[in-house]
Order: C-alpha cells, then sequence, then structure tokens
C-alpha cells in the first residue's frame, strides 16, 4: 500500500506525491505477521531486529524530511518505531547471535575497565 497525496487544482491540472508505506505495514512484513496483538505490550505476536527497525526508519525517514521546517533525526525515528511496534505487540531483540552479543559484552566490558 502506497500512500498518494493528489492535489487538484481550478485549471484542470494535477499533482500527486506518493510516500512509503505506513509503518505497521513495514514492521508487520518484517516480523511475518498479518496483524497486530489486540493486548499491545502484554501479548507479543512476533519479533523484529534492531537491523530491520534501521532499515525502516532510513525509508521513513525521507518521507519526514520532504516536509519543510521539519527535520527529524534517524535516532528519534528509530526509537519511535520501536514504540509503534511494542504497541502492536512485536518484540524488538538485538538480532545477533547469542556468541556475538557475548563478545560485544565482553568488549565493553574490557574498555570500560581500561578507562
Amino acid at each position: 500500500p502506497t500512500p498518494v497525496k493528489l492535489t487538484a487544482y481550478n485549471d484542470r491540472t494535477f499533482s500527486f506525491e506518493t510516500k512509503s508505506p505506513p509503518t505497521t505495514w513495514f514492521l508487520k512484513k518484517c516480523a511475518n505477521v498479518e496483524k497486530g496483538s489486540a493486548k499491545g505490550g502484554l501479548e507479543m505476536v512476533g519479533k523484529v531486529t534492531l537491523k530491520q527497525i534501521y532499515e525502516i526508519a532510513v525509508i521513513k525517514q525521507q518521507d519526514v524530511n520532504i516536509r519543510p521546517g521539519k527535520q527529524i533525526s534517524l535516532h528519534g525515528l528509530c526509537r519511535s518505531i520501536v514504540g509503534t511496534a511494542r504497541t502492536m505487540g512485536l518484540e524488538v531483540i538485538d538480532g545477533r547471535d547469542s556468541t556475538a552479543a557475548a563478545a560485544g559484552t565482553l568488549k565493553r566490558k574490557k574498555a570500560q575497565s581500561r578507562a
């Protein structure tokens, strides 16, 4: 589904602007679910990774930044998408396997102990 903004003018001309699909559509496709939870936040129906959240944010940032005078950071957009995912009943996971996540934690701990 692609939202379209159609403007008709008095001289019988028109213009249209296509936008990216809604955030919820992207999240449902990433989680491979047909619809979100009726009890969002309490009942989880699927999972999305942080990488998928980031990729959605990059796509949505193009729509948001078209508006004059309105600039939203990628970080803020990711946070908003994470909130939408949780409301839909989707669990947001790191996406790395457990060994990679453990290695990342060890690297952070070593760096903190050196400082």
